[in-house]
This record gives C-alpha cells, structure tokens and sequence, in this order.
C-alpha cells in the first residue's frame, strides 16, 4: 500500500460507513482519486466492500452526546464576583458515550453512535471510548468542534450550575441514522439521549416502535426533555430526575406520592418502565404492570455527583437484560450510581461485575 492508501484505509476503519465524498473531503484528495485508491485497496484484500457491514447479533446500542468533560471544583466558599481557587479535571462525557463505558467496563457490549469534531478532543475521546464499546459507526465531523460540558461543583462535589456546547449535534440528520439502522435494529437494547434534533429523536422513537426494538431514553436535562413526542409508545424504559419529569408532564413534584403519579403520568404516554431519580434519595419507579416502589441508596462518602446518573442507566440495563425484574435492575442500578459518586472520574475506573457484586451483597 502507498501512503494515501494507507490513509484512507485508517479512516475506513475509524467509519466504515464513511462515502467517498467524505473520505475526499477529509483526505483532501479528489473523490475519482479516492475511487482509485478504494479500488486498489479492494483488489488487495483491505476491504471487502464499503459499509456492507454485518450488524451485530447483540449489545445495547447507545446514540447521543459525546462530550469532553471539565469539572472545576471549589476549594472553598464560592465568593460570588472574583476568582476562586479550584482544581480542574477533563475526562470524557456525553450522556450516551458514559453509558457506553459503564457498560463495556461491566462486560456487556455495548455500540456508540455519536459524532465528534476532526480535533485533538475527538480523537482523545474516541480512543478514550474504544477499548470500552464499539465506534466505530461514529463518525468524525469536518469544521466542527468535539462537544464541551464543563461542571462547576462546590466543595462538597455537588454541582452548582453547568455550561454545555453541544453545537456539533445540530449537523445530525436523519439520513446519518439510516445509515446505521442495520446496528440499531439488530440491538437488544437502544439507548437514546436527547442531544440530537427533535426530529432525528422522534424518527429513531417511531421507528424502534414500528420495528419492535426495545428502546431506552434519557431526557438528559430539562431543556432537551420537551424535544421528546408526547407519545411515548414502543419506549421499554423511559429514566429521568425529578425536574426533567415536571417538565416533561407540566407538575410540581413536592411530596414521595407526587413521584408516583408523575412517573405514571409518563407510563399513560406510554413507557413500560418510568424512573424517577431522587438524588441522595435515590430512586422511584412505576410500570404499567402496576410495580411501584422506592429503592434507597447506600450512604456513601461523595467524591464527585457528575456521571452518577449515567452509571445508575447502565447499571439498570445491564440487570434487567441479564434476567433481572424492575425491582432488582434498580437495585443494580443504585449500586452503579453509588460506586460511580465515590470516585472522582466521571465514569469510575472501579467499575467492573466483581465490584457490583460485592457491594450489591453488602447492602442488599
């Protein structure tokens, strides 16, 4: 192979999905100079085709965010108009992409579908990713730039406020999912956040319904909650904290009995299972098979909140796929989030089936 052949095998095997005209725009070579080489490459034996790639048989699918994570935390009191002491640490986000982890770091496979900026942070992120899920359906994005969420927490870790660019995902269109709707469809399991286009969210909801593909979604904050279609048909789980539920639904949540009729406010929308997230409370859940229970969380020494809900997801999937019922999947869940918030990292490096199941039997 000569050296552009080289090059344009790599990006092949970042995205296997990637067209000849974005293979042309990103090598900067002529789309009949990429046409040569791909048929050169062909003729060697390096690739069998473009994109004819077999969807795999199992796995829980992941599409949304993929971010790099900024946490600043305070060394004392915020003191309001000055600058304050605090100590930075960046790992990698996204809503999608940290259950993808979580996931891959508890053996179960797990895809990610997501899209990051031709930059230093997204090939940090993607390589970050790699040896946890499968990216390679993501794809690389030309003058655009990696997704930033930066978190200021208190001295305690808890969060005070976030900023987040998510610019990136607007590009997202839906033409981008059917190209990869073999993956998705042959999933167990799909997971959505809400960091994509309205439109994109309520094609892939519609088409999971249509298709019998189990589907999992995470509003991911109370903005992007109402990007979500009042009908919630065909959804297996629908997972959320409380003010993402008061938004979605439009009511107060005040009092434990205000959670029960919220979540099954959503499940009259049509979730199977709702999940409403209670912070240091832990969680409430409601079916449409009439389960409805909270489950308390161990009490823990906090390091950092940042990540625990998205621990608290994968958690749940990774137990209700392994045979658990609602019930026991929260549990599982719970424990997730709990080792996930004593740990500094937005996705704990902890985090394995060993460790889950030694603090499920301590506290359960």
């Amino acid at each position: 192979m000569n050296e552009k052949e080289k090059l344009l095998l790599s990006y092949i095997e970042e995205n296997p999905f990637m067209t000849q005209q974005e293979l042309s725009e990103r090598s900067g070579m002529s789309r009949s100079a990429v046409a040569g080489y791909i048929s050169n490459l062909v003729k060697q034996g390096k690739i069998l085709g473009r994109a004819y790639v077999l969807p795999k048989k199992n796995g829980i699918t992941c599409i949304g965010g993929a971010n790099i994570d900024r946490k600043l935390q305070l060394d004392g009191t915020f003191i309001p108009e000055t600058s304050n002491p605090a100590k930075t640490e960046q790992s990698g986000g996204g809503v999608a992409r940290n259950i993808a982890e979580n996931l891959g770091r508890l053996g179960k496979q797990a895809n990610l579908i997501t899209v990051v900026g031709e930059d230093t942070e997204g090939s940090w992120l993607l390589s970050q990713t790699k040896p946890f899920a499968d990216v390679s359906t993501s794809q690389r994005l030309l003058n655009e730039s990696t997704g930033a969420y930066s978190a200021i927490l208190d001295e305690e870790g808890e969060m005070m406020f976030a900023l987040a660019d998510m610019s990136i995902y607007e590009s997202v269109d839906i033409g981008f999912i059917d190209k990869r709707w073999g993956l998705i469809s042959s999933s167990e399991m799909v997971l959505l956040d809400t960091n994509f286009p309205e439109d994109v969210l309520k094609y892939i909801i519609r088409r999971c319904q249509t298709e019998g593909v189990p589907l999992t979604i995470i509003p991911v904050s109370e903005p992007k909650v109402l990007k979500l279609p009042t009908s919630l048909e065909g959804v297996s789980w629908f997972i959320c904290n409380k003010g993402e539920a008061e938004t979605y639904v439009g009511m107060k949540i005040e009092t434990e009995g205000d959670y029960f009729k919220a979540a099954k406010a959503i499940t009259q929308r049509g979730a199977e299972r709702v999940v409403i997230t209670r912070g240091d409370k832990g969680l409430i859940y409601y079916t449409t098979y009439k389960e409805a229970r909270a489950v308390l969380p161990p009490k823990v020494e906090v390091a950092d909140v940042t990540g625990a809900g998205d621990a608290l997801v994968a958690g749940i999937l990774f137990g209700y796929l392994k045979g658990s019922d609602t019930d026991g999947a929260c549990r599982i869940g719970v424990i997730c989030s709990s080792i996930t918030l004593q740990s500094k990292f937005t996705v704990a490096p902890t985090l394995n089936k060993t460790k889950l199941q030694q603090e499920f039997s301590h506290y359960y």
